[in-house]
C-alpha cells in the first residue's frame, strides 16, 4: 500500500479497499497458514492445543476469552495477534476514533468529509498503535471505557450538553479499528461487564442520556483467572454469550517445553561480567521445582504455579553463580547444586500456600521442593536408593556412605572459588568411581554439579544428613546427627 496517499480522493483513486478488523485477521491468517508460517511465535506447548483453536476463533471472526491460570501467556498470546494486521491502514487525520474515511462514525469526520469531500486529509496507522490493553480493576467506570459528558468542552465550545459533542470518549471508542484487551474480566464489576453488552452485539453506546449508533469496529480479546470465578468475581452470563470462542490456556505439559519458555523470556547471559556455565541438569531440577509445586499438597492448585517462577528462579540462579565468581575475580564460573537454594526467594513470592503450607512456612515449602525435585531426576541418572534392604546386601552407594562414615567432616563452602570446590569433591573417591561407572559420558564441566546432585540425593533418601554451617553445608552419616545427641 501507498503510505504518501494524503487524501482520501488519491486513495480511492488508488484502489484501496476498506475492511473491517475481523476480516483484516481473517484474510491474513488465511495467508499464513497457507504460507505455512508460525503466527504465534513464541508460544511453546500450544501447537496442538492453543493456537488451533485460536485459529479457528479467528477465522470466525469471533471475539475471543483466554481462560487460564496466572502465567500461561494469555496475554502475549493477545499481543502476537497483532503481527495478523494489516501493516498502515489509513484514518480521516485528526479522528480521535481511527476514522476509515470509507464508513466515518464521528461527528468529528462525518462533519470534515462532508466539507472537504475528495480533500479530505489522509493519515497512515501503524499496527503497532492498534492494540489497547485495560487491566480490569474495581475501580474502573463507565466513564473510561466508554466516556463521559465533558462539561470544559461543553464551556469551551459553546456547546448545550444535547450536543454529542460535548462527549469525551473512553478507551473503547478510541480503539475504534484495533485489538482491545481487557485482562482479568472477572475482576470488572458487574455494571461494567453490562455496558460490555452492545458494543459487542450491536454497537451501541450510551452515555448519560445519550444513545449513539456508533458501529465500532473492534478486535475484543478478554482474559481471565478461573480462581477468580470464585474469589472475586464471576463473568456475567449475557455477556459470555456474546464472546464467540472461549479457549481454555494450560502449562507445559513436558520439562523440555519448559525450558524453552524459560530460556526464551530470561535475561540474556551476554551482559554479564563474567561466563555462567549451566548443566543441563540444573535447568531440569529449576523447571521439574515448577511441575512438583503444581502438585504439592502445602500449595494451593486452584491459583496456580506461574512460568514467570522458573524464569525469575532461573535469573536467581545465574545471578548467585555471577555473584561468587565476582568476589573470588574469577572470569568463568559453573552452576553448582547449592546455588539452587539462591532460588528460594523466586519460589516463595509466587506461590500461594494452603493452610498446611502457611503451618510449615514457605522457606520450608521451598526446600521442600526442591527436595522432591532432586528425587525425581535422580533416578534418570542413577539405580534407584532401597529404603531397606537386607543384611549382606551390597548398594552402589555403600562406598560412599562409608566414606562420609569415617571420615571426620566435609564441607563445601558457599563462596569458594573454583579450584577449591572441585578439589573438595575429588576428595571423596567412592564418589568419583560412582560418577564413572553409571555416568562415564557426562561433560567435565558438569561433572562437579552431578557430584554435588548425588550427595543431596543421598539426603533426601535419608542416606546421608546435612546441616548448614556458618559459610557452607557440611555433609555427614544419616546417624551423625544422633551420635552427637547421646
Amino acid at each position: 500500500m501507498n503510505t504518501s496517499i494524503t487524501t482520501f480522493g488519491t486513495l480511492k483513486a488508488s484502489g484501496y479497499i476498506s475492511k473491517s478488523i475481523k476480516t483484516e485477521l481473517r484474510d491474513n491468517l488465511i495467508v499464513s497458514i497457507q504460507e505455512g508460517k508460525n503466527t504465534f511465535h513464541g508460544m511453546h506447548g500450544y501447537e496442538d492445543t492453543v493456537i488451533p483453536q485460536l485459529e479457528r476463533a479467528i477465522l470466525s471472526k469471533h471475539n475471543i476469552n483466554l481462560l487460564g491460570l496466572r502465567g500461561q501467556g494469555k496475554t502475549r498470546i493477545a499481543r502476537l495477534m497483532i503481527n495478523l494486521l494489516d501493516e498502515y491502514i489509513p484514518f480521516v487525520s485528526g479522528s480521535e476514533m481511527n476514522d476509515d474515511p470509507f464508513h466515518p462514525i464521528s461527528r468529528y469526520a462525518r462533519d470534515l468529509m462532508e466539507e472537504k469531500g475528495d480533500e479530505t486529509p489522509i493519515t497512515w496507522l501503524h499496527r503497532s498503535e492498534r492494540f489497547f490493553e485495560k487491566l480490569a480493576t474495581p475501580d474502573v467506570t463507565i466513564a473510561d471505557l466508554i466516556g463521559d459528558i465533558d462539561p470544559i468542552k461543553a464551556s469551551n465550545l459553546k456547546l448545550s450538553y444535547a450536543d454529542e459533542r460535548v462527549i469525551h470518549f473512553g478507551m473503547i471508542p478510541r480503539a475504534n479499528r484495533c485489538l482491545f484487551v481487557i485482562n482479568e474480566l472477572p475482576d470488572l464489576q458487574a455494571r461494567i461487564q453490562v455496558a460490555l453488552f452492545n458494543i459487542l452485539e450491536e454497537g451501541d453506546v450510551q452515555i448519560r442520556g445519550f444513545k449513539l449508533r456508533l458501529p465500532l469496529d473492534l478486535q475484543f480479546v478478554f482474559t481471565a483467572n478461573p480462581e477468580d470465578y470464585t474469589n472475586r468475581g464471576s463473568i456475567v452470563t449475557p455477556l459470555k454469550d456474546r464472546i464467540g470462542s472461549q479457549i481454555l490456556t494450560h502449562y507445559s505439559a513436558d520439562i523440555q517445553t519448559a525450558k524453552k519458555i524459560t530460556k526464551q523470556e530470561s535475561e540474556k547471559l551476554d551482559d554479564r561480567l563474567c561466563k555462567v556455565h549451566v548443566p543441563e541438569l540444573a535447568r531440569d531440577i529449576l523447571e521439574q521445582i515448577a511441575f512438583e509445586a503444581r502438585q504439592s499438597e502445602y500449595i494451593d492448585h486452584k491459583s496456580g504455579v506461574s512460568a514467570r517462577m522458573s524464569i525469575t528462579a532461573f535469573e536467581n540462579l545465574i545471578s548467585t553463580a555471577e555473584r561468587r565468581a565476582l568476589m573470588n575475580k574469577e572470569n568463568v564460573t559453573a552452576v553448582r547444586f547449592s546455588d539452587l537454594m539462591g532460588m528460594i526467594p523466586s519460589i516463595t513470592g509466587k506461590v500461594e500456600l494452603v493452610y498446611e503450607g502457611e503451618q510449615e512456612g514457605t522457606s520450608f515449602v521451598a526446600n521442600h521442593l526442591i527436595g522432591e525435585a532432586t528425587k525425581t531426576l535422580f533416578l534418570n541418572y542413577f539405580p534407584k536408593i532401597e529404603k531397606l534392604k537386607k543384611q549382606d546386601q551390597s548398594t552402589p552407594y555403600d562406598e560412599v556412605i562409608q566414606w562420609f562414615f569415617d571420615a571426620d567432616s566435609f564441607e563445601l563452602i558457599d563462596e569458594s572459588n573454583e579450584e577449591t570446590y572441585v578439589k573438595a569433591l575429588l576428595s571423596v573417591e567412592p564418589l568419583v568411581i560412582l560418577l564413572n561407572k553409571y555416568q562415564p559420558n557426562v561433560a567435565t564441566a558438569d561433572v562437579p554439579f552431578l557430584m554435588e546432585f548425588v550427595l543431596w540425593s543421598l539426603v533426601e533418601f535419608k542416606k546421608l544428613s546435612k546441616h548448614r554451617t556458618a559459610g557452607g553445608t557440611a555433609f555427614n552419616d544419616s546417624f551423625d546427627s544422633y551420635i552427637k545427641g547421646l
